[in-house]
């Protein structure tokens, strides 16, 4: 439990966006979502983990955000304030706080952003790795518009993509999601009490310690900082779609092949210009993600043992595909695939990766990765493909299977593995799966 960390939850601003809904006459973390204001959501996910200390930083009608939590005592907190009299930016409050934290380590939550995470686990990432800044990180279904985060093979911050910048390349979809684990040290750097940008001013000078982290995790964290978006969150409070992805609990996963699956079939694809996505896949990956399941690729990518590519030109095709979807409102909550191939004799192989693997499928160790990763529950999961390999491949992982007829559609003739169902496409496919649930 987390009973020596402190939760500063920034909760000054005016919520312009969401005017339409308070009528600038209630102050946005006041706002009633399905019977508790969205602070006391906060306040009851992070008490779960033992937390009872919080600071609010308020600005805006911040007399009725005191009124309404007071001491905190009748919410099972000890809550004490920041007011500001004029907005000091992300960070600037955190002055306040200098010599007032009990613990090494604090939490600050965004107080517009709505979640049911495992907050231990991300804590517990933190201390890991002795982080001066841990931020989570997730993909949504707007990357487009978003602050995205850019990070190493070490889950290392090396560096930050605002909204306002012109992409005109393919990115990761890796969005700050506005919740982050803080080391006091950090504050070191705020020298008065003046406007600070958290990111600009406190995490992008710290990357160069190799210190600030991402914490990747499929968990519910959502902007509800919009009238469309504050809906949505309250509808899928409603759906229990919120629990439901905490990593407390075992998650249900339905895992997509790539190739012939996901986006056209082409032989071996080595650059991101032949990456197209399938009819309706990016519609699909979007009902995966409004269901509860999380989408996942597995894909097996001999291109790079046959030196036809590099694992970066493969992590490049796999940055389209997130684009693409992006673009269509669809996200994947993971990507893995097998570089290594085990048959030798191609004239321009890298022997690095000719070897023999338990991740190439029909083994099942890319499955049993992201099963670990993720709290998967293999058994109430699906695997869906366009080859009797990744039929085999759920087939020896325990998870139910699909066969989509795009792409090889299951003529590939390599292993004599009947399908639990079949359907045209990924789209039908989901429909199916979907319609067992309900």
């Amino acid at each position: 439990m987390l009973s020596e960390y402190t939760a500063v939850i920034q909760a000054g601003g005016k919520g312009t966006r969401l005017r339409e809904l308070t009528g600038d006459k209630i102050p946005k973390p006041l706002l009633s979502l399905n019977g508790k204001t969205m602070i006391e959501w906060q306040l009851a996910c992070i008490r779960r983990y033992g937390i009872r200390d919080v600071v609010l930083i308020i600005g805006h009608l911040g007399d009725k955000v005191k009124a309404y939590f007071g001491d905190g005592a009748a919410f099972d907190m000890h809550i004490r304030y920041i007011e500001e009299e004029e907005p000091l930016g992300s960070a600037g409050a955190l002055y306040c706080l200098k010599d007032s934290l009990p613990g090494s380590n604090f939490l600050l939550i965004f107080g517009d952003v709505m979640f049911d995470i495992d907050v231990e686990r991300m804590v517990r990432f933190h201390e890991k790795h002795q982080a001066l800044a841990t931020l989570l990180v997730h993909p949504n279904a707007h990357p487009f518009d978003s602050d995205l985060v850019v990070l190493d093979e070490e889950e290392r911050v090396t560096g930050f993509d605002s909204k306002t910048n012109v992409r005109k390349y393919w990115y990761d979809n890796c969005v700050n999601a506005g919740i982050f684990v803080l080391s006091k040290q950090l504050l070191d750097q705020i020298t008065a009490l003046k406007k600070y940008d958290l990111e600009h001013d406190l995490l992008f000078p710290a990357i160069g310690t190799g210190r600030v982290y991402g914490y990747r995790s499929t968990e519910y964290v959502k902007d509800a900082g919009t009238v469309k978006r504050f809906h949505d969150v309250c509808e899928e409070q409603k759906q229990g779609l919120w629990q439901a992805r905490n990593l407390g609990n075992r998650q249900k996963c339905i895992f997509l092949d790539r190739d012939g699956t996901l986006n056209r079939y082409k032989g071996l694809i080595d650059t991101d210009s032949l990456l197209e996505l399938e009819e309706g896949a990016a519609e699909a990956v979007r009902e995966i993600n409004r269901s509860g399941y999380l989408a996942i690729v597995v894909t097996n990518q001999p291109v790079v043992a046959r030196g036809m590519c590099s694992l970066e030109d493969v992590r490049n095709i796999h940055r389209k595909m997130s684009v693409l979807l992006g673009e269509q409102g669809a996200y994947l909550d993971d990507i893995i695939f097998c570089p290594h191939h085990p048959d030798k004799g191609y004239p321009e192989e890298n022997p690095l990766y000719k070897i023999p693997c338990n991740c190439r499928k029909p083994a099942t160790g890319m499955l049993e990765e992201m099963a670990e990763r993720h709290h998967i529950d293999l058994a109430r999961s699906w695997m869906i493909g366009d080859s009797t390999a990744d039929i085999q491949t759920g087939k020896n992982a325990g998870v139910k299977t699909m066969l989509v007829r795009t792409g090889q559609a299951g003529k590939d003739g390599k292993y004599d593995a009947e399908p639990d169902l079949e359907a045209s496409d990924l789209a039908e496919a989901v429909k199916k799966i979907l319609a067992l649930e309900s």
